[in-house]
Order: structure tokens, then sequence, then C-alpha cells
């Protein structure tokens, strides 16, 4: 009788290992895509960077953050946008501060965007890079749609400092499923200290970086703006540079030169 109780056991917990890792795909509404985009809030005790004025540059403090509640923080700058729709805010946890979902006001696309205490950099590199990679998946519920997240959404993007300049990530970051997901990554050359984990998980890199840059949102934005009205990588590119260029002051030149598309 113990056998048989530990062998039905045993089975139970498969199948609902099986259950779990299925259900966050096979429940998807198919109609829907989305975008998720991960924020390492600014922070200058845990990450090595300029330091930037204390009340921006707390990576606890989402309402002041640099790369969330200020102006040009994401937060901020997609709630005002004329192309997307706040339609709920979520108090996740400890790590993941704030989750924002927004909907395309034209296009079939929701955005999902995810605030990570700063101290916690490391681990939102490396839910981005298994997102990218297929290997971390999951779903949300959304009134009458399941919205795919993390390795679920069609494009992953990434915003913040380059934390792959302080730390070393030893885990693998291989394709998990054979599907190609595009990619956005908003960081200190981050096609430098980047490419090597995302080149087995075989991605499609829209735009990234070549040198130092600001991440802030009207970047992330202007190149959604082209993403989800299914412009080329090239095009994409080309309005993240257009739009950096003008909201930096700098030359069109420079802001090709920095943003870049591909391997």
């Amino acid at each position: 009788m113990k056998q048989l109780v530990v062998i039905i056991f045993i089975a139970a917990f498969f199948i609902s290992s099986d259950l779990k890792k299925t259900r966050s795909s096979t429940l998807i509404n198919p109609s829907y895509k989305t975008i998720h985009a991960f924020v390492a809030l600014c922070d200058n005790k845990y990450q090595g960077i300029v330091p930037v004025p204390p009340k921006i540059g707390n990576g606890q403090d989402l309402n002041n953050n640099l790369y969330w509640g200020c102006g040009y923080g994401v937060r901020t700058f997609f709630k005002k946008s004329k192309e997307w729709k706040l339609i709920k805010t979520l108090k996740i946890d400890s790590v993941k501060l704030e989750r924002l979902v927004f909907k395309h006001l034209t296009k079939n696309y929701y955005l999902i965007a995810d605030a990570y205490d700063g101290r916690y950099i490391k681990k939102c590199t490396q839910d981005f890079l298994n997102s990218c990679a297929g290997k971390l998946k999951d779903s949300i519920q959304l009134e009458n749609i399941t919205l795919g997240i993390y390795g679920n959404s069609k494009m992953i993007s990434y915003s913040g400092h380059d934390g792959l300049m302080d730390f070393k990530l030893d885990e693998k970051f291989e394709n998990a499923d054979s599907k190609k997901r595009d990619c956005i990554i908003l960081a200190c050359y981050s096609k430098s200290y980047f490419s090597t984990h995302l080149k087995t998980a075989n991605v499609n890199p829209v735009v990234w970086t070549t040198g130092l840059m600001c991440p802030e949102a009207y970047t992330l934005h202007n190149a959604l703006s082209g993403y989800v009205n299914a412009e080329t990588n090239e095009q994409v590119r080309t309005r993240a540079a257009l739009t950096y260029s003008s909201y930096l002051k700098c030359s069109e030149k420079a802001a090709r030169h920095l943003l870049t598309t591909g391997w």
C-alpha cells in the first residue's frame, strides 16, 4: 500500500511539473503579441556607475528613479505616450518592485515593463538573458486574455547600467526551444558585453550599443514605435538613433555609430 502511495505521489509530481512547464505557453492568446521590458533601476550604491544626484540614483525608490519615475523614465514616459495606454500596475516582490502593463492603441501589442530594485541588477540581467534564450517563460492573465511574458514575448528589452561590466555570469544561456526572439539592449557597450551570452541564445538584436550611452526611455519608446509597425531592423535602429541624437543633442553620425543593429 505504501509503495502504491509513493508511486501515485511521484506520478502526480511529474504531471504537475509538466503542467507548469506548458501552462504558460499553451493558453496564451496568439492574436496578441507582447514586449517584455526589463529595467534595472539606477543605483549609486550598488552599481558601478558614475554617480548621479542621490535622489534619482536611489535604486530602491521607484518614484524618483532616473530610469523609472523621472520624466524620461520608463513609467513616466510611456504613461504620457500617445501610442500606449497604461492598463495595469502591479506590485511584485522585493526584487521586482513594480510591473506595468501597457496596451498599444492601434496594434495588437502589449508592453510589460518590470522595474528591478537596483541592487538586484544581476538578477535582472539573468532574467533578461534567460528570457532571450527561452529558458524563462511565464504568462499573466489580463481580464479575458492570457499574455506571454519573459521568453513567451516576441520582443525582450533591457534598459539600465551594463552590469556585465561589474560582474561575470558563469551560466550558459543556450536557446531552449529553437525560437528566435527579438531584443533591444540599451546599456553601455551592450554589444561587446552581451554578445557572448546571446550568441547561444539565438536572438535577433534589433538595437544595441557600441559605447557609453544614457538608457532613458525615449530611445526604447521610439524604437518600439517602428517595431510594432513591422519595420526592418535598420529602420528601427534609425528611429532609435535619430531620437537619441535629438534628446542628447549629439550628431546623427555619433548616434548611428553608438546604436547599431544585428551581429
